[in-house]
This record gives C-alpha cells, structure tokens and sequence, in this order.
C-alpha cells in the first residue's frame, strides 16, 4: 500500500465535521469544523484545502475521501469538493463502500452511518464479539453488537445540547467545564454555586445514566459486553463512570479507514493508482 498516499476522512455530523489525516491505516492527524447552515462546492474545497496547508498537509497528496454522513443536504457538496478541489475519489461509507454488518432495525434506513462505522470500529479495533458503543456527541447513543450484527439501541440527550437547552431558560447561566477532573477518583460534590451545581449535576448525571441504562442492556445482549466510549467528553464522563471499558475518541475516522483499507484492493484498487 505504499503508494497509496494520504487519506482524508470526514465524520459530517449535525454540529461539526471532523476531519482526520492518515498515511495508510495509521490517523496522523484530526480538525473539527463547525457543520454549516449552506455551502457551495468552492467554499467547502477552498476551507479544506486552507486548513490542511495551514497544518503542513499539502492537498496534493490526498489520494481519497472517505465519508461519514448524516447530514444529506451537504452530500453534494462533499463529493464534488473532492473531486474539484483535490481531483481525488470520494466514498461514502456505506453508500459507496459496504460495512459487513447486518443492520437489524426494522427500518434500517433510519440507522444513521455515524452509529453503524462506530458499531464495526468497535468490535474490531478491540476485538470484541459483544459490545455496548455509547456516543457522545450531539446526541447521546447507546449501540449494541453481537458479532456482525447491529442490534439497535437507544438515543438519549446529548450533552452540550443539554447546556444550551439550559441556556434558552436560564437569563445568567454561567459557563460550565467537564474538563476539571484531576484525580483517579473523582468524587461528587456538593455544589456550592451554579457553576459547580451545574458542572457536577451534568457531569454525575449523564454518568449515571450510562452506568444505568448499560446495566439495563446487559441484561439483554449479555453480562460479558464492554462498553466503549467516543465523542468529545468520552473521557471526562469515564472517569466517573465505571461501566465504560475503553474510551476511543476518534472510534469513527478509525474505522473509516479500517472499512477502507478492507475494500481497496478489491473493488476500489484501480481507482487509487
């Protein structure tokens, strides 16, 4: 694969696009923009492309994009900045580029792409039969894998939807931080203002709601699941959340290389040489 070049994947969700950079199969690099409201091929292109200069990645040498999207309206957009900008392929995951997972909703339409790649990332980047995957990300899901199979799940309020859902009833809400856990054994506290009131509410709170409702899940998918944790503050709230086993920020962009590297040299080889 030593020809292969750089790869740029892209996890388009409702309130950021995270862009990774990986040589081959190892994630060099990551950048998170905010999701907008409209965008043009150019404006889409021309951002990328000044973001990845800027950080010493030269365009040039991207050879693919791979994409995670459940954002539709931003789709053509996506796929034509590649093509226009970085005169690359582009492969949506699962659209272009199949996971060999079994989706068992019963409207498997409805499964955003985001929550199947992390399901697959999961089991294999850990090597796991079962596992619980929690997000945190604009929303707060719960995923559950047994094999190849992608049972469903739960989806819950997420986090810093949660603080500005605050924001629209609270006049003075003070600016609140989950990043101050210090020790191995954070404990809960009293607060003794808002701001600590609200950082140790949001904090303990959505803790014990994954704690909680993971307990729940085993009962039904087994007691032997680990349960792993992505998004932004997956690791402040496992920190204070014994039922998570493993934290992997980035579970998305992994596994859209892993997906990628799978299917290069069957279906997608002579696109890339």
């Amino acid at each position: 694969m030593g020809g292969v070049g750089k790869i740029l994947v892209l996890d388009v969700g409702n309130t950021n696009i995270k862009i990774g950079v990986a040589r081959e199969s190892v994630l060099e690099s990551s950048f998170c923009l905010p999701t907008p409201d409209r965008v043009t091929v150019d404006s889409l292109g021309l951002k990328i492309d000044g973001l990845l200069t800027a950080s010493g990645f030269p365009p040039r040498e991207i050879a693919a994009w791979v994409v995670s999207s459940v954002v539709p309206r931003l789709d053509h957009a996506i796929r034509e900045a590649g093509r226009r900008w970085f005169s690359c392929p582009v492969y949506f995951v699962p659209a272009d580029i199949p996971l060999p997972v079994n989706n068992r909703y019963k409207r498997p339409q409805e499964v955003g792409a985001d929550r199947l790649v992390s399901a697959y990332s999961a089991t294999r980047l850990f090597s796991l039969d079962t596992c619980i995957v929690v997000d945190f990300g604009t929303a707060t899901t719960l995923d559950c894998i047994q094999g190849d199979n992608y049972l469903g799940g739960l989806i819950c309020p997420g986090v810093l939807s949660s603080i500005r859902a605050l924001g629209t009833q609270t006049a003075k809400l003070p600016q609140v931080s989950l990043n101050r856990v210090k020790d191995d054994t954070p404990k809960i506290k009293i607060g003794e203002s808002t701001k600590e009131s609200l950082e140790n509410g949001l904090l303990f709170g959505f803790a014990s709601m994954i704690q909680g409702l993971c307990i729940r899940l085993k009962d039904i998918v087994g007691n032997d699941s680990r349960v792993v944790a992505t998004g932004g503050l997956a690791k402040n709230i496992a920190a204070v959340c014994p039922e998570i086993d493993e934290v992997c920020e980035d579970l998305l962009l992994k596994g859209l290389l892993m997906i990628y590297f799978e299917n290069i040299n069957k279906d997608f080889g002579e696109d890339l040489t």
